[in-house]
């Protein structure tokens, strides 16, 4: 503590300014504001023109967000508040979930693979790297509040509940667990999914505070649609009643997402002039249709869910639970609920709804956000002393191994060769098709988080070890859920890998781990300089002992290199 005071009463004089200008500047995508094909495309030559410095770690992306609903058959009273349905729908942890793989060319050339359900491996990177000040901060930015583990509850088909069917963990009423009387549940709510809804969901009519004999004013008194449209403030414009034919729920959503989260490549970018990419981004457009089913159960079929993308929905359904925010939605009524980028609602489901479907009020295109910096003359000659950058970054290689029956071995070449690895990430899921799991995907259920950085609850691998090159990986195979996570995943992208008390991040505990993040983390970079310039050969050996069969999505990380000069974003 003394070096501490003693180095802040050191460095108080005021040192000299850096950069003498920091400007954002913004460009739109090329689609013309359609998103109808799924694809995006930006492309950086207005920023490589400017002869500024880019930041590009620091720049992000604005994409507005559309959620809407429909009901075909009776009429839901969407504005009035005994019925309100305003904490009905949400989103998954997230906003970069809406992102199903991404594509960068540089200077022509490609440096960034089209990789599928790139999300997943994105939102593990956020959970093991972001600390929980990271979400109190930037959290509602980026769409971003972990689920919580233990709240999950599991319906058969045969048995549907008013959570849904499958995995559900989408109760968002907080109340006390009951500790006495019954048997262990572990929790009664998902936080996180509540805590999104909170960010996103603001009803300009509802009460500023808890009502009573003298209820308090409106959120309308202080301010008006009009000036929330203005702001950019996501919230809901649209809730038209009518009929069974005229009626809509809608919500938009400004969505950021920051570029070195959809890539390491941004995250070790410095900064360039002069520099021109193309970014391409297929996008997870989705709708779900489903009949709420009588007796408080939220359906009794398997709802249809439609991603073009072939990703996960993005979109979560509350619980119908007594005060839960599905309770509201009218049973035997078939419910369309779609999420779409941009301002125009998904054509064909909301047909029935006739004009009262709108389009939304924020931008229709996806924006680009860089920040440009001009230097201090003496900063800038000493930057530019070494002007070539070399840019070391992580790209993905991913595989899938499906339909592991219960208690099944697994014995998979996950590729023939690769080189640079640096590590192995497994994210399990239920097989869709099954009686067990009924018969949805989790990663399209509109009642699980999964996708959203969550995975299926209890499906942990045993006896597992990944032979490279034919060595295995990990002298002992890993058999307990405990040293799953202590020996390989706590710490893996945490500051001083979290050796050091007190200085730490992640989000993911030990029962998170054992509950619902179940992510089997293997470190494949430990060997001499001269073996990573060599391709190298992958097998995933492991047992699963889920009592339902799984899913396991491989996702390899592997080392690449690229040198641009700083002043003219050439490539070297």
């Amino acid at each position: 503590m003394d070096s501490v005071v003693y180095e802040m009463s050191s460095s108080s004089e005021s040192s000299p300014s850096i950069f003498l200008r920091k400007d954002f500047v913004s460009i739109m995508d090329n689609n013309n504001s359609s998103y109808a094909s799924n694809y995006v495309t930006l492309d950086t030559s207005a920023l490589s023109n400017s002869n500024k410095y880019m930041n590009y770690r620091e720049s992000y992306l604005s994409i507005p967000l559309l959620v809407t609903a429909t009901a075909t058959v009776a009429d839901p009273a969407w504005g009035t508040a005994a019925t309100s349905c305003d904490m009905a729908f949400g989103l998954k942890n997230n906003f970069a979930s809406v992102i199903h793989s991404i594509q960068v060319d540089l200077q022509g050339s490609t440096i960034i693979q089209q990789t599928p359900f790139i999300n997943l491996y994105n939102n593990f990177r956020l959970l093991t790297t972001l600390s929980w000040q990271d979400v109190a901060t930037i959290g509602s930015s980026i769409g971003f509040y972990p689920d919580t583990s233990t709240s999950f509850q599991f319906n058969t088909l045969a048995l549907p509940g008013a959570a849904g069917i499958g995995t559900c963990n989408n109760l968002n009423l907080a109340t006390i667990p009951v500790v006495s009387g019954a048997f262990n549940p572990q929790d009664s709510w998902n936080r996180g999914f509540y805590e999104r809804q909170r960010a996103n969901n603001f009803n300009p009519d509802a009460l500023t505070g808890v009502g009573g004999t003298n209820a308090p004013s409106a959120f309308s008194v202080l301010t008006s649609t009009g000036n929330l449209t203005a702001l950019y403030k996501s919230y809901i414009f649209n809730k038209t009643a009518g009929s069974a034919t005229a009626n809509a729920f809608q919500i938009c959503i400004m969505a950021s997402v920051y570029l070195r989260h959809l890539h390491s490549f941004f995250d070790k970018m410095p900064l360039m002039k002069g520099i021109y990419m193309k970014i391409t981004l297929q996008l997870n457009n989705a709708t779900t249709s489903f009949t709420k089913a009588a007796l408080g159960n939220m359906t009794a079929a398997v709802p249809s869910v439609v991603v073009p993308s072939g990703g996960i929905n993005p979109l979560m359904i509350a619980s119908s639970h007594t005060a839960n925010g599905g309770v509201s939605l009218v049973a035997t009524s078939v419910y369309n609920i779609s999420v779409s980028v941009g301002k125009t609602a998904l054509g064909g489901v909301h047909s029935v709804a006739g004009n009262t479907v709108t389009t939304g009020v924020f931008a229709s295109s996806i924006v680009l956000n860089v920040p440009s910096y001009v230097f201090s003359p003496v900063y800038e000659s000493a930057y530019l002393s070494s002007p070539v950058k070399i840019i070391e970054y992580s790209d993905v290689y991913f595989y899938q191994v499906l339909n592991v029956a219960a208690g099944g071995l697994i014995n998979q070449l996950i590729t023939n060769g690769i080189s640079g690895l640096k590590s192995c990430v497994i994210i399990p899921f239920f097989t869709s098709g099954t009686a067990g799991n009924a018969t949805i995907s989790p990663l399209l259920s509109p009642f699980d988080c999964a996708g959203g950085g969550t995975t299926s609850p209890l499906a942990h691998l045993t006896n597992t070890n990944l032979q490279v090159s034919g060595q295995n990986v990990i002298y002992n195979n890993q058999k307990y859920v405990y040293e799953s996570f202590l020996n390989n995943l706590n710490g893996c992208n945490g500051v001083n890998g979290n050796q050091t008390d007190g200085i730490g991040s992640g989000l993911i505990s030990q029962l998170d781990f054992e509950n619902k993040y179940c992510y089997t983390f293997l470190n494949l970079e430990r060997m001499l300089p001269i073996e990573k310039s060599v391709p190298k050969s992958v097998v995933l050996q492991g047992q699963n002992t889920c009592q339902l069969s799984c899913d396991y999505f491989v996702f390899l990380e592997y080392g690449c290199e690229v040198s641009l000069n700083a002043l003219s974003g050439s490539r070297v």
